[in-house]
């Protein structure tokens, strides 16, 4: 079965998609969508890519398209996604989902009613060792709480990126997105219970957060913390690093190991895989090039991407809140937000 891909957009992370579409046979790179004319000839040069669109409306009248990859600014995820969805064409929407969970659910209520695939790229949870941990991870026994970090240190975007109208969130939405989905894949996909946060731009002036500190409480008890900002300086882990606290034991993401304690003799076993520490390329390409051979998998065997829709409807979900808890003034017992 042959897949013909397009593309929206032309910047990094739709280059790194298209290199990892490239490499899969059975696929076919047929379209770029963009409205810069420069930019998209240049892409359509290095992907040998024929079909040049300055709107994802005129590629879908022409059809002959069975997916793209959406790699706008925050504000055309909805409107890109939902129109490709009911033309029937399969979709990877990148994170964050949309710019807020009511944009979010349309999406999804537009891939079930059209029966296209919907991803959204979460990309940590096709990562080698976010999959090891994962494949581990009940050794620790039921997880009490976790930590987990998406930070960008002395660096920050610019552009788009620092403005609401165009990025809905800040820092927590670009960075912190990854922590909380990388851990929620750790913990099951659970549902959650509560969001408690502390939103704030310190570092920059723009209307949107670089600086962010969220606490959810999942069905099932555990209870997850979460930072996320721009130019900050220092985090205690990379971009999606991780901690886990079990009743048997702790488990940590980069570096990845299992610790797991023997009460009776005091002894500790520790279960290291070996992978090195630090990464030479802390977001290699190997980890999106498996995410799009699922995506392509899903299209060809007829299945529900995961994450897909609903995964990104809950993570916007939480965002939601964690931006309405930061908007109330500090108060005993207050601002935690139910979901």
């Amino acid at each position: 079965m042959s897949i013909k891909i397009a593309f929206t957009g032309t910047g990094y992370i739709a280059r790194i998609h298209a290199r990892a579409a490239q490499a899969l046979a059975g696929v076919e790179l047929v379209a770029v969508v963009n409205h810069r004319p420069d930019s998209m000839r240049d892409f359509a040069q290095a992907f040998g890519i024929k079909r040049q669109y300055a709107t994802l409306e005129a590629l879908l009248s022409d059809g002959d398209v069975d997916a793209v990859s959406i790699n706008t600014p925050n504000y055309l995820h909805a409107p890109q996604t939902i129109a490709a969805l009911e033309a029937g064409v399969h979709v990877m929407v990148e994170k964050p989902m949309a710019m807020n969970a009511q944009e979010a659910q349309q999406m999804f209520t537009a891939s079930e009613k059209s029966g296209a695939r919907l991803l959204v790229a979460h990309c940590w949870r096709f990562d080698e060792e976010v999959q090891w941990l994962k494949e581990k991870i009940e050794r620790i026994g039921p997880i009490i709480r976790t930590k987990s970090y998406g930070v960008h240190v002395n660096w920050g975007p610019g552009g788009w990126f620092t403005q609401k109208e165009f990025a809905g969130g800040g820092a927590l939405a670009d960075m912190g997105i990854h922590a909380l989905d990388t851990v929620r894949y750790l913990l099951g996909d659970p549902q959650p219970e509560s969001v408690y946060a502390r939103i704030g731009a310190y570092y920059q002036a723009s209307d949107v957060d670089d600086t962010g500190v969220i606490i959810v409480n999942w069905q099932g008890g555990a209870t997850s913390y979460v930072e996320s900002g721009w130019w900050q300086p220092h985090s205690d882990g990379p971009e999606a690093g991780a901690q886990l606290y079990g009743k048997s034991g702790f488990a940590s993401l980069f570096p990845t190991y299992l610790s797991l304690p023997d009460r009776r003799t005091g002894e500790v076993e520790t279960i290291d895989p070996g992978f090195p520490h630090p990464r030479a390329e802390h977001c290699p390409q190997a980890m999106y090039d498996r995410q799009m051979a699922y995506f392509i998998r899903c299209i060809c065997d007829e299945r529900t991407p995961v994450p897909g829709g609903g995964e990104g409807l809950l993570n916007m979900k939480i965002l939601d809140a964690a931006y309405e808890s930061a908007k109330a003034p500090i108060a005993p017992g207050g601002n935690v937000v139910a979901i």
